[in-house]
């Protein structure tokens, strides 16, 4: 690995076949997840008596063969989820987890993802396949659709000219929610809703290591971690 060059808001790292570009004050930054303790949600009103956060809409899977992998894959973890963990579990066992014969999104039950377990559900509040990954001693990264626990780091591959790729990692903001960011009530990932959610006790690249360890590797992540914290 080449060593890396950096600029005052972006670590760039160079491994071979993929240049990566981190956002620097996104990951030096204390933003914290914010489901089930006032999160706002995605919906065109402030629905934090709903604890959706950003579930209303079902999970969306890639194109191509990776998407029909990652969704056959979901589709046989949800089998594994006792009911007793699953609010929708006999909705999912019936009609299956999918919103349409082509499998590219899970399904949307009563406002939001099939997955989704509602406050006052006596089997936990959240994505059902969290917390069965919990229960298991599993990492919920391995468990959940890639665009969930991705959330809130998106990440922009684009081509270069030597048959390579850059790869941009930064936060996801309302532009990547397509038209639907223009109208919800909240993106939690900005500062300028009042920056709610930047009230962490950590750091993003200590809270998020996992999920930017998957994303970029292990050798990436802890040159990107040395960067970081010799500034």
């Amino acid at each position: 690995m080449s060593e890396p060059a950096s600029t005052d808001d972006v670590i760039m790292i160079d491994d071979g076949p993929t240049v990566w570009h981190f956002d620097r004050s996104f990951l030096a930054s204390n933003w914290s997840c914010r489901f089930g303790d006032g999160c706002k949600g995605i919906l065109e009103h402030d629905a934090t008596d709903l604890a959706q956060g950003c579930c209303s809409l079902g999970a969306h899977f890639g194109d191509g063969p990776d998407g029909e992998a990652e969704a056959m894959n979901i589709a046989a973890l949800a089998e594994l989820i006792p009911a007793d963990r699953f609010q929708f579990h006999d909705a999912a066992m019936s009609g299956g987890v999918f919103g349409d014969a082509e499998r590219s999104h899970t399904r949307v039950v009563d406002g939001a993802c099939i997955f989704l377990n509602r406050p006052g559900f006596a089997g936990g509040i959240g994505c059902a396949l969290h917390l069965a990954a919990l229960d298991a001693d599993e990492r919920p990264i391995d468990w959940k659709p890639s665009v969930c626990w991705q959330l809130p780091l998106y990440v922009d591959y684009r081509p270069l000219d030597d048959d390579r790729e850059v790869a941009i990692v930064r936060r996801w903001g309302r532009e990547q929610w397509g038209r639907h960011g223009d109208t919800m009530a909240w993106c939690c990932t900005e500062r300028s809703d009042g920056g709610e959610a930047y009230v962490g006790d950590e750091p993003v690249i200590d809270s998020l290591r996992d999920e930017l360890e998957e994303i970029a590797g292990t050798e990436v992540f802890v040159e990107l971690r040395h960067q970081l914290r010799s500034r």
